[in-house]
């Protein structure tokens, strides 16, 4: 037999065969666990198309039709659009919508052991909260929290070290602090209250006006990239180092839990990769634009870049400890969590001790500033 007769009767032999076979496949010839076109509505706490954190929900659902081939499609609804920023987790906890983007510590009204799955005042770093939620038992209790409202969470963005904020005065002493109003949610608010300044939560697209009006003397919000972007430096222009609150801010994608449990298991593997390529690509984003933005504040606009004073830092760092230990005594589930988060914590600073914090004090020798 030639060598084309051969392989012309193998591939008609091959067709015949699969032809001849029912091999599992159903009659309408779809294949098991085939996508099935959905189209989903994702809700966010940011404003619409904003650098970093609103592009960051517009880009996992960029990633989620890519990786589906087009067969699921996520329509994106800014804060404001569908529902307010702070009514995006009821919205995905009762089915009104499908999915939320956002910030955990955002529903510390719904429990205070949210918090930890963000930022906690002198929390953890992005390594040291990626590790733990992916390795360190963090993903399973924010999964037995998130469940009793009915929502899958999975880390999709981080932010990385939010500064101390902008004020409007200098900040001199931990005196200066009292009674100051400042923008501050989850329970750097709390620290704040207790060193005798006021916390106010608002949502970002509400600061600006805030500040400008009087209605509060100081802000937080992420970091140079996004402040830049926001303008805070027109009202207020000194900007203070380092953050108490927000070490390394994980962002969240919070999944309606009954819509979870119906997808397939390669529905969830698409949605879950593009959270975490979404969180990977985010920490590259906000390193790299965070550096530009903090020279143009300096250069182009005047900021006067502070360090807080060591009396105020050590006053935030007691209060810290004092409100992580009370919120741990809320109920069951947060002190699980906080102890969990604790232990993930201190393994990890003791290893940070040795290397990238002594690497890092070792590296300005070679590259002074």
């Amino acid at each position: 037999m030639k060598r084309r007769q051969l392989l012309t009767g193998g591939a008609i032999g091959a067709a015949g065969l699969v032809a001849g076979c029912e091999c599992g496949v159903p009659a309408g010839g779809a294949l098991p666990g085939a996508l099935k076109q959905r189209e989903l509505k994702m809700v966010t706490t940011w404003p619409k198309d904003f650098p970093g954190l609103g592009t960051m929900p517009e880009r996992v659902a960029q990633f989620i039709t890519e990786m589906s081939g087009g067969a699921m499609t996520v329509r994106v609804f800014a804060a404001g659009e569908l529902v307010s920023a702070f009514e995006s987790f009821d919205a995905v906890s009762n089915g009104a919508a499908d999915m939320y983007h956002g910030a955990e510590y955002y529903w510390v009204g719904k429990s205070p052991a949210f918090n930890f799955f963000t930022a906690v005042p002198f929390g953890m770093t992005i390594s040291e909260i990626m590790a733990w939620t992916e390795f360190g038992g963090g993903q399973e209790l924010w999964d037995e929290l998130s469940a009793r409202f009915n929502i899958k969470p999975i880390a999709a963005g981080n932010s990385g070290h939010q500064l101390g904020g902008w004020f409007k005065k200098e900040i001199n002493s931990l005196e200066d602090m009292r009674g100051l109003k400042m923008r501050m949610p989850g329970l750097g608010g709390e620290v704040l209250r207790r060193i005798g300044a006021s916390a106010v939560a608002i949502p970002g697209g509400e600061i600006y006006p805030a500040l400008q009006s009087g209605a509060i003397d100081a802000t937080e919000w992420v970091g140079p990239w996004n402040d830049l972007a926001f303008g805070f430096y027109q009202e207020a222009k000194y900007y203070y180092w380092p953050g108490f609150h927000e070490p390394g801010s994980q962002l969240a994608c919070g999944i309606n839990l009954d819509l979870w449990n119906e997808l397939t298991a390669t529905e969830k593997s698409i949605i879950t990769g593009a959270c975490q390529r979404a969180n990977n690509i985010s920490i590259a984003e906000f390193t790299h634009h965070n550096a530009i933005a903090l020279e143009q504040l300096l250069e182009e606009h005047g900021v006067q870049l502070r360090q807080m004073p060591a009396d105020v830092m050590d006053a935030l760092a007691a209060a810290s400890k004092t409100v992580l230990e009370e919120a741990a005594a809320t109920d069951d589930i947060t002190n699980r969590i906080y102890q969990s988060f604790r232990e993930s914590l201190v393994r990890s600073m003791e290893w940070s001790r040795i290397s990238d914090e002594a690497y890092m004090a070792a590296r300005r020798k070679a590259f002074s500033l």
